[in-house]
């Protein structure tokens, strides 16, 4: 590492530093933004390209403003769980939406016909699902809980956390040191933090020895004096369970729109950010516009998120999923929300897709009108392939929408179905379901060209 240097800030790339030239070379410098003067050193020197810190600004972008949180920054410890909150939220969303138009273009040649808009919400307290690592560190003076440093596998000193539940926030000094007074403290490598709209709160303790018949008292205490529930999870996600048998805790992720209600175990997937994914389910909704009379296929259904709520509107409703026991979650919220009738669940492994099996899929349930991908960061490529295959031509539904975690494999997936398929890509937006990160979550629409 150098002495400062002086440099300008040109642009910004997709993980939110600022852009620059030095010497002939590409400078990527973090804390700095557009059009800023700053003073930087190096952090690291390749042939082709720079990598740089910022330690001073000398002339302020005007989308530059203080970080809420004291533990954001670029200095040694500070937490990496959030990588822009240097930047105005708008600012934040237009470059997230940048990226999702470059990715688009760069991997898939492809530029919508119209840009979806930004869906938006909180920008604080939104992080309703977190895994906060845990570490004893004895010169840092005991547990530490928390998000990893910036760039690094150590944890941060953490005393609060403004993208948590403001009630989690207030309790990670409280949790540090009940985790000191555990025998177990060295075997806690995590906890995972789930709550919902309702305020329940439940925290999984991932435990590789079992704790002690004191520990238990420290933890049944501690769930009571706070109210909220802890689990013990000393395995697999599905080993999780109650510390208390008795303890009547259930999270249920709420849909008004749709009068939806769907309970999740806390180590279920379900998206951080409830108040995003209820307009997220909204605008799936709407852009696919099932009639009443239509058959929908939702892949990848999880839980049911978007399944139970197009069962509302559509004849029928197909959710595949590989997960049996998602999938056992989701014919019971069916039942439990009076659309068991109208929804028909089915396991399969979806990286296996092929033409025969949406002939077959046809075949059983009759013309299948519109279709939603909510694929994992893989994507959906085998389903792609398989809507892009000639045969598929005669049976191929109107509409298709495509929610994606992964600008990346959007774009390769929707170049499949465009180039080699004769798809449309009518729109394309981003969905800003992580705020003050660089994490770009998007959606599509496609229709097959006549």
């Amino acid at each position: 590492m150098g002495p400062p240097y002086a440099i300008e800030i040109e642009s910004i790339d997709l993980e939110g530093r600022g852009v620059a030239r030095r010497d002939g070379k590409v400078v990527f410098v973090e804390g700095a933004l557009t059009g800023e003067a700053v003073r930087a050193v190096t952090t690291r020197s390749k042939a082709s390209y720079e990598t740089a810190r910022t330690v001073d600004v000398v002339r302020a972008s005007s989308a530059r403003v203080t970080p809420r949180c004291p533990h954001f920054g670029l200095h040694p410890g500070a937490c990496g769980g959030c990588s822009m909150q240097h930047m105005d939220a708008r600012a934040q969303v237009a470059i997230k939406q940048r990226a999702l138009e470059d990715t688009l273009w760069h991997i898939g040649k492809l530029r919508p016909q119209r840009l979806l808009r930004p869906i938006e919400g909180p920008a604080w307290h939104y992080r309703h699902r977190a895994r906060l690592s845990v570490r004893y560190v004895a010169n840092k003076g005991g547990t530490l809980v928390g998000f990893h440093e910036r760039a690094s596998s150590f944890v941060a000193d953490m005393s609060e956390c403004h993208v948590l539940p403001a009630r989690l926030s207030k309790l990670l000094p409280l949790l540090r040191a009940l985790i000191d007074a555990l025998s177990i403290r060295a075997r806690l490598p995590q906890i995972e933090v789930a709550a919902d709209g309702d305020e329940q709160v439940i925290l999984v303790l991932r435990v590789l020895e079992s704790p002690s018949r004191e520990d238990r008292e420290r933890l049944v205490e501690f769930m009571r004096r706070h109210d909220i529930s802890v689990w013990l999870q000393p395995g697999g996600p599905a080993s999780a369970t109650p510390l208390a048998e008795s303890d009547p805790v259930e999270l249920v992720l709420r849909l008004p729109e749709f009068g939806i209600a769907l309970p999740f175990a806390p180590t279920d997937f379900t998206q951080v950010n409830p108040w995003i994914n209820e307009v997220l389910v909204g605008r799936v909704v709407r852009l696919l516009a099932p009639r009443p009379d239509d058959v929908v296929a939702d892949f990848f259904c999880g839980l049911g998120n978007f399944t139970l709520p197009l069962a509302t509107r559509a004849q029928r409703v197909i959710g595949l999923e590989l997960h049996d026991g998602l999938l056992a979650r989701a014919r019971a919220a069916a039942a439990s929300n009076g659309l068991a009738l109208r929804i028909e669940l089915a396991a399969h492994d979806l990286t296996r897709w092929v033409d025969d099996d949406w002939r077959a899929l046809c075949a059983r349930h009759g013309a299948i009108a519109r279709v939603l991908l909510d694929p994992p960061r893989e994507g959906a490529l085998a389903i792609a392939r398989a809507f892009a295959a000639p045969e598929s031509r005669g049976s191929r539904p109107q509409a298709m929408v495509y929610v994606s975690c992964n600008p990346s494999t959007l774009a390769r997936d929707c170049a499949v179905l465009v180039h080699e398929g004769h798809w449309q890509l009518e729109a394309a937006g981003v969905v800003n379901m992580f705020p003050h990160t660089a994490h770009v979550e998007s959606m599509a629409m496609l229709t097959p060209q006549q």
